[in-house]
């Protein structure tokens, strides 16, 4: 059980000890409100910023568990997965050079390497000092989640809900090491990672309409293939179209819940029943590639510049350095090769519906409702301190959510704020949000992604049987299709945290609001 922290200790009397009790390490984390906690200065060494996190009460004794466990291991032994506690990695973000505002973390946090799962930083990009890291981004590269809709009723699937089931999963390559069936050459996969959602709508693979309703319009001008590994493009080459394994699925889902109805209906979801498919995947092997050459990169730029970090998964650069640079280039082609990934998956999900029911997908209003992206960097500008400011933001297991009339959503949704996807894990509610005002001003625009885990997967391997999870899928009335049976414990609902109460969370904190809440009724995994 959560123990409730005592009087904070001064900074002075703390920052002296080695090695601090669970009793004071608290000292440093204040109860703001309801929903959220501060981590003052002095939590960790060189913090230039305080950490802010937001919780409920399940999520919350979590983390202050994780934390206990850390305290009692002197430290040492009581790594998660062999990464330091969430609020210790938001404590640490928090120390690095160029920081503004505060260390932030979403309900959904969970520890990562680097940076917490779930963390938001944003970086002076006037300040010579200020870094990138590719921590703070992930090594699924815009990881990201689309929104597709149907005209179809959960009545009209019902009668052949296994054969789209069937036909989506021989449709959409799937699972470890699956490869693509979109035709693509060394020249094509150059081409994609430069012009990203560009590539697909000139190869055909994607409408006009598609690019307008995506994050960054599905296209990070920046990008620059030649910043890309011959390894990563060896390794992305064969994946583009793919689904991949882990947490990554497309789901079948039906509109369950409407808490705003004409936010709602401006995006073409009009009543409950209504179908729709939802696509959760990355940038596969490429990303994965790209973030682990920046690393090597950037220990040695480093040592160089004089940067220091409470952590080595942090390696950095100066943003304006040579390797920052090139990060940034090639990390922006990586998630040019995501958009590529889902639009081409969006292109093979319209050819099964079309194929089962016997229509085009245009005259079952098979549109992008919104693509958003999880794992990035970006430049944008905010306010701080009053002032505006350009800032790179990382968002890690974080979703931006610009609120109405902000420049960069599209024209559809600028009465409503930009749609927020939120996947739910395997067989659990998803729901779409919208940004708002308040989460502008407290956390750059951003909110969680997700449930977010709460079992290593190794502890859910250890803990459940396959056979369990997809019999209860299957007396919940959720077809399924898994490439890897074996793998699916890692991502039964008991493995994360209740995405209901993360959303909620958000939206008690203001940073989101609700729109629509989706229910699934088949789930496609790796």
């Amino acid at each position: 059980r959560f123990e409730p922290c005592p009087t904070p200790l001064t900074i002075e009397a703390l920052t002296a000890m080695v090695v601090r009790t669970y009793e004071e390490e608290c000292r440093f984390v204040e109860k703001i409100d309801d929903t959220s906690y501060r981590i003052n200065k002095g939590f960790v060494d060189n913090m230039n910023v305080p950490g802010h996190f937001y919780v409920n009460e399940e999520i919350k004794t979590l983390l202050f568990d994780e934390l206990k466990q850390f305290s009692k291991s002197g430290g040492g032994g009581g790594h998660v997965g062999g990464f330091l506690p969430a609020m210790k990695q938001i404590g640490n973000v928090a120390a690095l050079p160029g920081i503004v505002g505060r260390s932030i973390a979403l309900p959904d946090v969970h520890a990562g390497y680097g940076f917490a799962i779930g963390n938001v930083a944003a970086f002076d990009m006037s300040n010579p000092e200020s870094v990138v890291s590719p921590g703070g981004v992930g090594f699924d590269i815009n990881c990201g989640v689309r929104l597709v809709r149907t005209n179809l009723m959960e009545e009209d699937v019902a009668p052949v809900k296994e054969e789209l089931a069937q036909a989506v999963f021989d449709h959409i390559p799937v699972g470890v090491g699956s490869q693509g069936i979109i035709p693509t050459g060394s020249t094509d996969l150059e081409e994609a990672l430069e012009m990203g959602i560009d590539w697909s709508l000139r190869e055909g693979y994607a409408w006009p309409e598609d690019k307008e309703h995506c994050e960054e319009y599905g296209r990070m001008l920046q990008a620059d293939p030649r910043k890309v590994s011959s390894r990563a493009k060896k390794r992305g080459l064969p994946q583009l179209g793919t689904l991949g394994a882990g947490n990554h699925y497309a789901e079948i889902q039906v509109v369950d819940e409407i808490f705003d109805l004409r936010a709602a209906r401006q995006m073409g979801l009009e009543e409950k029943g209504q179908v729709v498919v939802m696509i959760h995947s990355g940038s596969r092997g490429l990303g994965h590639q790209v973030a682990t050459d920046a690393l090597t990169i950037m220990e040695k730029a480093m040592g160089r510049d004089n940067i220091k970090t409470n952590d080595k998964q942090l390696s950095s650069a100066r943003i304006d350095s040579q390797e920052g640079q090139d990060y940034l280039a090639g990390m922006a082609a990586a998630a040019n090769y995501a958009w590529v990934n889902r639009s081409s998956m969006t292109f093979l999900v319209r050819q099964a519906f079309a194929k089962v029911f016997g229509q085009s997908p245009d005259d079952l209003d098979m549109h992008v409702v919104y693509d958003v992206s999880h794992n990035i960097a970006k430049e944008e500008e905010h306010m701080v301190d009053g002032k505006p400011k350009r800032l790179l933001v990382h968002r890690k297991g974080a979703t931006r959510a610009f609120p109405p009339h902000h420049p960069l959503i599209p024209v559809d949704y600028q009465f409503t704020g930009q749609p927020v996807l939120i996947g739910g894990s395997m067989g659990t509610c998803s729901y779409v949000l919208v940004g708002t005002e308040k989460g502008m001003s407290d956390t750059f625009g951003s909110t969680c992604h997700g449930a977010g885990r709460a079992l290593s997967r190794n502890r859910s391997r250890n803990n459940l049987q396959y056979q369990d999870v997809l019999q209860r899928l299957t007396d919940q009335g959720i077809s399924i299709r898994v490439a890897s049976p074996k793998l699916v414990m890692e991502e039964a609902p008991e493995s994360y945290k209740d995405v209901t109460a993360v959303v909620d969370t958000c939206a008690a904190a203001g940073i989101s609001a609700k729109v629509v809440k989706l229910r699934p009724i088949a789930v496609i995994k790796g």
